[in-house]
């Protein structure tokens, strides 16, 4: 069969999808770029807010037409947003073959397979899944850089948030079991991992030796051939002194830290239920600082949220301006039925919302230029991704600033590499979140004889 997926949400439901991908790749089947020459098509869907919800559903309808205009047989949809809503999904989108929740990513390769049984809704109660490094994987992106799932499901409590219902309880791996699925990554390779779990911090809470995440980056990053390891998703009530240290003294270990703070006034994370106040957000930006005075920080806020004032709202502002975060994303509220949050008083009108998230926006923008043009005659180690969307004449990359597909990139000019080398570049201009620069060395040419060409 050949087969064709659409991956939607965060980088965790992309591991999912590879997995996906990897038992169909392993059954046999085909894996196709393109829709329109598929027999079968997975929407694996992301349903976590309501606009996530939404793209879900217009994914799904875009690729129901190709039961009619194209050569699909069977339409196929899983994810956390069937698993949260898969009787109305069923009903609403009845071009829909199967339909398996966010814990059935094995189920896959069984419905693809002769003399499948074709229950329409088969969707685990409670997820449990859990995949491990003997999974098979079809990395997507570049054969450079991957993403590790080191944990599943989330413990916390947080009033607005849902996916503790859609991705169950906390679930860690084993630490040999993560370290050898790096080792493998890297023997194909992949020189940047990048981890991920809905709350890293947490990672090993769960088992019984109660290994942390700091002893695992420790071995992760001394993994030979691996050049970066990045973090997504820590707790800024977890962040620990040997975690910190860890980030500090490991080469390995890009000097980068996606910790969601969500808000900084203190009657708002209390209504949020986020186990922490003000004081503590400075006070780790602070420790971050003091022990990586180099240290890019990437956060997200939530505004909008019941009980958000005009004073909340202008204290959530002055710790923007005064903290000086080196990469800021800002959500408003979405008022999900089964969350707390969902039931409490004082809501924000919708309009303000966006009003507010546009004038954090606003403010973090000119931060962010004002940092990024002090970046102008910096040299920076960058990876090499391809050849630039804007010019065929530019090359595109990252430095260890910028995360996959959400940081911006480096234009690099003056200079040939591949997709995957490693160079060091001098920064010569700067945008409000890109850089460009010119290639001053190759430092990594062992990737000429992996991967093709690129300029």
């Amino acid at each position: 069969m050949k087969v064709h997926c659409v991956s939607l949400g965060c980088p965790k439901n992309r591991v999912d999808t590879e997995v996906m991908l990897g038992d169909a790749l392993g059954a046999g089947h085909e894996l196709v770029a393109e829709p329109d020459g598929a027999e079968v098509i997975v929407v694996n869907t992301c349903g976590f807010i309501g606009e996530a919800k939404e793209e879900s559903v217009d994914a799904i309808l875009d690729m129901a037409r190709y039961k009619t205009e194209g050569a699909c047989r069977k339409l196929i949809v899983t994810g956390c947003l069937t698993q949260r809503y898969p009787t109305e999904i069923a009903e609403e989108i009845p071009e829909i073959d199967q339909i398996f929740g966010s814990g059935d990513v094995r189920k896959i390769a069984a419905a693809l397979g002769p003399g499948a049984v074709e229950r329409r809704i088969d969707v685990a109660a409670e997820p449990s899944y859990l995949y491990d490094a003997a999974t098979s994987r079809v990395v997507s992106g570049g054969a450079y850089t991957a993403y590790v799932k080191i944990a599943e499901g989330c413990d916390r409590p947080c009033a607005f948030c849902i996916i503790p219902k859609l991705r169950g309880a906390q679930r860690s791996r084993r630490p040999d079991d993560v370290v050898a699925e790096v080792e493998a990554l890297v023997a194909r390779g992949v020189r940047e991992v990048n981890l991920v779990a809905q709350d890293l911090t947490k990672y090993g809470d769960d088992l019984a030796e109660r290994p942390t995440l700091a002893g695992l980056l420790r071995r992760i990053a001394r993994v030979r051939g691996l050049k970066w390891v990045r973090l997504h998703y820590a707790y800024p009530t977890a962040v620990t002194d040997e975690l910190i240290q860890v980030i500090a003294e490991e080469p390995a270990v890009v000097k980068y830290l996606d910790v969601p703070l969500q808000h900084i006034d203190d009657r708002v994370l209390k209504l949020m239920r986020r186990g922490h106040t003000a004081r503590r957000a400075h006070e780790l930006v602070e420790r971050l600082r003091r022990a990586i005075p180099d240290i890019v920080i990437r956060t997200t806020f939530l505004v909008g949220h019941p009980g958000e004032t005009d004073a909340s709202f202008r204290r959530l502002g002055d710790f923007v301006r005064e903290a000086g975060l080196d990469r800021v994303g800002v959500f408003t509220f979405s008022s999900e039925e089964g969350t707390v949050s969902a039931g409490l008083p004082e809501a924000v009108p919708a309009a303000e919302a966006r009003r507010r998230r546009t004038a954090l926006l606003r403010l973090q923008r000119g931060i962010s230029k004002a940092k990024q043009k002090a970046m102008v005659g910096r040299e920076l180690e960058v990876l090499v991704e391809g050849v630039s969307d804007e010019s065929e004449y530019l090359l595109q990359g990252r430095w260890a600033g910028q995360a996959p597909e959400i940081d911006g990139c480096v234009y690099l000019a003056d200079g040939e590499a591949r997709a995957g080398d490693f160079v060091r570049a001098r920064v010569t201009t700067t945008a409000d979140y890109d850089l460009a620069a010119s290639i001053v060395d190759v430092s990594m040419p062992w990737t000429r004889r992996r991967l093709p060409v690129v300029a």
